[in-house]
């Protein structure tokens, strides 16, 4: 229940404060500067400015032109001309790449410059120019050049923002971290606002969105926070979304209320989310419900990130209850559904083009940043095949797709597989192999490391339960739900270490952090160590 209280204790009075902080703010911490002309109601750069999609030359610049993150209507429906540079340095005495870009009505004011012509492996610093108006200062890096081998990368790892149930601290200590790059992995909004409480108590979703105007205005309400914002600012991004950029426990065309307008919702919802990231996609031609989220980007020779996408093309929830989508926990053995060898979370083309990026790389390390836990999560021992209890929304709910997921890992000879998780609100360090009902042995050897991270705001189950759950599952090595936070990793040529950090108090916007546990992984040896925590 602590996370619904907190839905109470976050008033109107955060929304006023984050609208005019976020404009104060967005000069202070990291050093940026920004013009004086920042002050004032009518300031343009209201949301901030971000980078994203770093390739060894090029760079993704972001902005949207909204004078009042509350109010769509302060800004006029005109075209409007934003200008944008690139400099060597903070001070922009070196500028080394400008031009102008149009920010049409038709999304929403945003803007997605493709900063061309820049060199590998360096930081830059950006902004954008409306009038007399100047953004925020942003500091971005491109990608290393492609046969580089960097000595470290350092990568912060990121989901789940609800902004009731919480303030965004974990993004202030992601800012002073100062990351080479951030992976965001979903649920960057949810779609619907506090909860309230019915008598009997029970908790329901209100102020839920369903239109193109509702999805904009939520992103502008999160982007307002100034925390966020810092952290836009100190790196460049890769995202994907998870369900609650659209509806909560979406598969496919489907959603929980099987609803037969759910098609052109999701293609709202999609438009917003391309409106509002740094994302380098090119608007769709066929319109924005056949937007295509995965993505590849490579880090020189170190790492090759293959981004899925596993919302748009699975099929729909197994056993959904009577007359609804969307999750379920049911036993295997009287799910027949979620043994059907058809049933797909990635689609067929994506598990093609993953087949062909992991076989294909040249990296030390590949990473798959992706939504959702992969290892077995079974509620109650598994002793025998058939048996468990499982959440159908996760991977436990696909495991036909997840064996051809882990084959196709095993069978590529990819270098040191590393699996990104989020979505479930716990921290978890696991070993994956493709039977998780056999103890791990030469016929059954650990394929790739997975590392799971917590989430910013939103609320999770009991740690007793949590522990229960490590218990019950021998490849999960360490869980952790009772914290909020993100995951900070150093990938070298030798190992990739996570670390695990905390907030003290997520409804504190001045909480401090702690460092929960520490995990490696060695370069050929796939195996999680534990190096730290109590």
């Amino acid at each position: 229940m602590e996370g619904l209280r907190r839905a109470f204790l976050l008033d109107a009075a955060r929304l006023t404060a984050a609208t005019t902080a976020a404009t104060t703010a967005a000069t202070a911490g990291l050093g940026f500067a920004a013009s004086a002309s920042a002050a004032g109601p009518a300031y343009p750069f209201s949301l901030g400015v971000a980078s994203g999609s770093p390739l060894p030359h090029a760079v993704i610049l972001w902005t949207r032109i909204l004078h009042d993150p509350l109010n769509a209507a302060s800004t006029p429906a005109l075209a409007l001309t934003v200008r944008w540079e690139v400099a060597e340095d903070e001070a922009f005495r070196k500028v080394v790449a400008k031009g102008s870009a149009v920010a049409s009505p038709a999304l929403a004011h945003s803007v997605h410059v493709d900063a061309t012509g820049l060199q590998p492996d360096r930081p830059y610093w950006y902004r954008f120019m409306l009038g007399d108006a100047v953004s925020p200062v942003g500091r971005t890096r491109t990608a290393p050049a492609p046969n580089a081998m960097p000595s470290m990368l350092k990568l912060a790892v990121a989901s789940c923002q609800h902004w009731e149930f919480g303030h965004y601290a974990a993004h202030r200590h992601i800012a002073q971290a100062a990351p080479d790059l951030v992976a965001f992995l979903g649920d960057y909004i949810y779609e619907w606002g506090p909860y309230q409480l019915r008598h009997p108590p029970r908790a329901v979703r209100v102020d839920e969105s369903f239109t193109l105007a509702q999805y904009r205005a939520r992103y502008a309400q999160y982007k307002s926070d100034p925390d966020l914002q810092a952290a836009h600012r100190a790196a460049p991004w890769i995202v994907t979304w998870d369900d609650h950029e659209v509806a909560n426990d979406y598969a496919g065309d489907v959603d929980e209320r099987l609803s037969a307008d759910f098609a052109k919702r999701r293609a709202a919802a999609y438009q917003a989310f391309y409106e509002h990231m740094p994302l380098r996609l090119p608007v769709p031609k066929a319109g924005f419900g056949f937007l295509r989220m995965y993505q590849r980007y490579d880090w020189g020779r170190l790492a090759r990130f293959h981004v899925l996408d596993d919302r748009r093309h699975r099929s729909p929830l197994a056993c959904s209850k009577p007359g609804r989508g969307g999750s379920n926990v049911v036993l295997a053995r009287a799910c027949a559904e979620l043994r059907d060898p058809k049933r797909t979370m990635l689609g067929g083309e994506q598990e093609a083009w993953l087949a062909q990026g992991l076989s294909s790389s040249k990296a030390r390390w590949n990473i798959l940043a992706q939504q959702t836990l992969v290892a077995q999560s079974s509620g109650v021992p598994v002793q025998a095949p058939g048996d468990g209890r499982f959440w159908t929304d996760g991977w436990d709910g696909y495991p036909a797709a997840r064996r051809r997921l882990l084959d196709t890992i095993a069978k590529s000879g990819a270098r040191n597989p590393l699996v990104l998780s989020g979505d479930v609100h716990t921290f978890y360090a696991a070993e994956l192999r493709r039977d998780f009902g056999r103890p791990a042995s030469k016929a059954n050897p650990v394929i790739a490391a997975e590392f799971c991270g917590t989430s910013i705001t939103s609320s999770s189950r009991p740690q007793a339960r949590t522990q229960e759950n490590v218990e019950r599952n021998p490849h999960i090595l360490y869980g952790r739900s009772d914290r909020r936070g993100y995951m900070l990793l150093e990938i070298t040529p030798k190992e990739a270490q996570a670390r695990f950090m905390a907030l003290d108090e997520v409804r504190d916007p001045a909480s401090r952090q702690s460092m929960l546990a520490a995990f490696a992984v060695d370069d050929g040896a796939p195996a999680v160590r534990r190096t730290g925590g109590a």
